[in-house]
């Protein structure tokens, strides 16, 4: 397991030196951990560790991913997952679920649960099931000052978000010219649990936010956010950014092969040597 993990540690160093995340996949959002803890060198640890792991190599070919990892007594039990943001490129997905789980360490100590947000994607783990189940709790919410109420600007938000809650799908974009926005849940709700998910983000954030420029409302597993008048830019796809991570995400896979080539050399000379000096 440690040899796993160093490995995995190896990998995202190389990556975040070679291809620096862009802002607005990286930046924090908000994070939060569970009251209950668990024993250092307890399985509960172990069992994290090897779910972590998982999160991390599964987001290098795919955008979500959920696990379970069972122990001997209830309490080792574990479930995690990830989900990224739905324009993301695959080598910028895993490079934000790397980032989120490091982040998770020292945010959520010992705890046997956390939630990290990042601006490019979302990583949860719990000795509770939470997987598949709706979650409308509100965990994060941000509105603009007020800068006196625009009823044009304001009737085309309303109308962009009416269009992102009908639009269906776990990721929806929408909006034109000075008025965006966008809404994703989590992979693991249905499609009913999401619709309902993010019709409820969207009802907060014209409550909570009324004439605000931007806003951003998280729940537990969907968000809505908006920005009207350029007050806040979502990050959209860029095809040439994704294709030079693309290319250097094929060169850290090479460089990891080579690296596994080496010890496994290395360990078969020394099973030659110590055969020979016997």
């Amino acid at each position: 397991m440690a040899k796993t993990l160093a490995l995995a540690c190896v990998a995202v160093f190389i990556f975040s030196h070679l291809h620096p995340l862009h802002s607005s996949t990286d930046a924090f959002i908000y994070g939060g951990c569970s009251q209950i803890k668990f024993a250092p060198g307890s399985p509960y640890e172990s069992n994290l560790n090897s779910l972590l792991t998982s999160l991390v190599n599964s987001a290098t070919y795919s955008s979500y991913n959920k696990y379970s990892i069972s122990g001997s007594t209830q309490q080792d039990v574990i479930n995690g997952l990830y989900q990224c943001r739905g324009d993301l490129a695959m080598p910028d997905c895993a490079t934000c679920v790397a980032r989120a789980v490091t982040q998770l360490a020292p945010l959520c100590s010992q705890t046997c649960g956390g939630a990290v947000q990042l601006e490019g994607c979302f990583v949860k783990y719990d000795n509770t099931s939470f997987i598949g189940t709706e979650d409308k709790t509100i965990v994060m919410k941000k509105c603009a000052p007020s800068a006196g109420y625009d009823s044009e600007v304001m009737g085309r938000r309303d109308a962009m978000l009416a269009s992102l809650g009908s639009a269906g799908g776990l990721y929806r974009v929408g909006g034109s010219n000075d008025v965006e926005g966008v809404a994703q849940c989590v992979g693991d709700l249905s499609n009913g649990k999401c619709q309902d998910c993010v019709m409820e983000a969207i009802d907060n954030l014209k409550s909570e936010c009324g004439g605000a420029v931007f806003g951003d409302m998280f729940l537990g597993k969907c968000y809505a956010r908006y920005s009207t008048s350029g007050a806040h830019a979502y990050a959209r796809s860029h095809h040439g950014d994704h294709d030079e991570a693309e290319k250097t995400f094929a060169i850290i896979v090479g460089l990891l092969a080579g690296v596994a080539l080496i010890i496994i050399f290395l360990t078969f000379m020394r099973k030659a040597f110590g055969r020979n000096g016997k």
